[in-house]
This record gives C-alpha cells, structure tokens and sequence, in this order.
C-alpha cells in the first residue's frame, strides 16, 4: 500500500467514501480487492474514522455490484461534481 503516490492513494480513500462507488470499480482502477480496501482504510484513517467507514459501507447495497438495483448505472449522483 506505502508504493501509491499521495493523490492515488487520496483517490482510493474518496472512492471508498463515496456511497455509490462499489468496490468492483476500485479493483477495476487500481487492483485493489475489497479487503485490500479495507485494509489500506484501517491504515490511513482514524481509529474513529474507519469505523465511522466500516458502519457506513457494511450492508450498503451501492457498494457492492450485484447487490446494487439494476438500474443504478453511475458511480456518482449527478450533483455531485457541479462546479462554481
């Protein structure tokens, strides 16, 4: 995990935070698995923080592809990124 620059690291951490992110679309950018991503939280996030992570993402359904509606086909919701 120490071999990723700053902002990929930066990256993965935003993705994982993201609600509708799964953890297939990480393994498909950065060949993380989802306890390779759950691994590189613990290590980067407060104690606090990583189980304010865990609580949130165990059970989500838009983490996880195939628990996901099938009609869901974006990672983000689009006002997400609107710019100012």
């Amino acid at each position: 995990m120490s071999t990723r620059d700053p902002s990929e690291l930066s990256r993965i951490v935003e993705m994982a935070w993201e609600d509708r992110t799964p953890f297939e679309a990480i393994q498909a950018q950065f060949q993380l698995s989802e306890p390779e991503v759950k691994a590189l939280m613990r290590s980067v996030l407060k104690p606090s923080s990583y189980r304010l992570w865990r609580a949130r993402v165990t059970g989500r359904q838009t983490k996880h592809r195939q628990l996901r509606d099938p009609d869901v086909l974006r990672a983000y919701c689009p006002t997400q990124y609107k710019y100012k």
